[in-house]
């Protein structure tokens, strides 16, 4: 029977699920429509940064605590970059900290566990109808909005407003919205689940390693917990096309023949299969809005060009989804015009970390400079902690643009 809403969410994770919670807190009902059925995993780094932590506490203050107390998650502490060169810069999400007494700024867990994570919220709100197993195969524009139907053809629902959230391959984002897959500003992926890599931080930094012989590409480790660890490799998908690169047969490599992964590996076994996915970058704006529709989280393509990190960017994009949804209901406006209130929201909090964000990926161009920033770092209490600000502080990391501070590290 066709249903008819004021809104509906089509994808059911963190940007979607944020958005729909967000909205009932507002009092304001939607339908929020799945094609999976939770829990289902995600291809993903697994990464949850202090971000997330914050939009957890943003849907309800008592959502980060609730997360600690998952088994399935293990609180970090911050993060290791690793030059080309095997300079390790330590990044602590907060410099000082007590792992015994503080609250932890981030935490990892595998996304079948964090997305059905905020499932569970979802469910307890009666202003949400949480629909499963639905895969709306055509969405149509109606003289009100936009009709919504299965792969038969039949016709499932009539919205007023339609909030995508389905992903990086959102055919949606693509048909309706226009935006493109663009090669220099989209990273291919592999991840993949190990058990007993040795070496991992006792306070669970996660790993980013820049090795020479895979540049501008990067390798991670993401410890979790039971003694697994998320690996994976990323790269530019124009790099990829243009080097003809084979990112399995590069991920193993480095696995089974670099002199430090080779020995950390020795006891490892791979469990499962090693898995691709897409990463839309947002080191360039885009209309992420238009007549009746919002985009976001991966289908708005907001994803952290230099750290890859995609979950808090959804969730925020979500927020914001939610805040204008109110707007709009509020004033019975949902013109393309009026909706451009979401687009400068969205790229008002995220475009200035998006930007300095394109420009560190940019460093991976100046190897020797990248080695030179971590080597001084790495010697250098002072500067470490000014870099390990400039990841929280964006007025101190706009300093990356400025050619006067690489030479005082050259030449100091």
């Amino acid at each position: 029977m066709l249903q008819h809403h004021d809104i509906c969410i089509l994808g059911a994770g963190p940007g979607g699920a944020t958005a729909a919670l967000h909205l009932a807190n507002q009092g304001i009902p939607c339908v929020l429509i799945d094609k999976a059925v939770f829990p289902r995993d995600k291809v993903c780094g697994d990464a949850l940064s202090g971000k997330v932590v914050n939009e957890l506490k943003r849907i309800s203050p008592n959502l980060p605590a609730l997360l600690g107390e998952q088994q399935e998650q293990l609180p970090s502490w911050g993060i290791h970059f690793i030059s080309p060169a095997g300079h390790k810069l330590s990044v602590p999400f907060r410099y000082e900290y007590d792992p015994e007494r503080d609250v932890p700024s981030g935490y990892i867990s595998k996304r079948i566990d964090f997305d059905n994570f905020l499932i569970e919220e979802v469910k307890k709100r009666p202003e949400i109808s949480l629909l499963e197993g639905i895969d709306i195969a055509t969405v149509e524009r109606t003289a009100q909005g936009f009709s919504l139907s299965d792969k038969s053809g039949e016709q499932l629902f009539n919205t007023r407003l339609l909030i995508a959230a389905n992903g990086a391959h959102s055919a949606f984002a693509r048909h309706h919205a226009g935006i493109k897959q663009e090669p220099e500003h989209y990273c291919a992926g592999l991840r993949a689940y190990y058990r007993n890599v040795a070496g991992l931080d006792q306070d669970n930094f996660i790993e980013l390693h820049f090795l020479k012989d895979f540049l501008p590409g990067y390798f991670w480790i993401f410890p979790l917990p039971d003694g697994y660890a998320n690996v994976g490799v990323g790269m530019l998908s124009e790099t990829v096309s243009q080097k003809k690169v084979n990112l399995k047969k590069e991920m193993l490599r480095i696995i089974e023949t670099h002199p430090e992964f080779k020995e950390r590996f020795a006891n490892a076994e791979l469990v499962g299969d090693i898995k691709g996915y897409g990463l839309p970058l947002g080191s360039k704006k885009r209309v992420i809005s238009g007549d009746n529709y919002m985009l976001v989280g991966d289908a708005a393509s907001l994803i952290d060009p230099f750290t890859g990190e995609g979950i808090s960017n959804a969730m925020i994009s979500g927020r914001w989804a939610a805040a204008q949804a109110g707007l709009c209901l509020q004033q019975q406006n949902f013109s393309a015009d009026f909706m451009q209130g979401y687009d400068k929201a969205v790229y008002n909090r995220l475009w200035k970390e998006l930007k300095l964000s394109r420009r560190m990926q940019r460093l991976l161009d100046y190897p020797w400079l990248f080695n030179q920033v971590a080597s001084k770092a790495s010697k250098n209490k002072a500067l470490a902690e000014t870099i390990s600000c400039m990841f929280t502080d964006l007025d101190l990391r706009e300093r990356l643009k400025q050619p006067s501070f690489y030479l005082k590290l050259l030449f100091n």
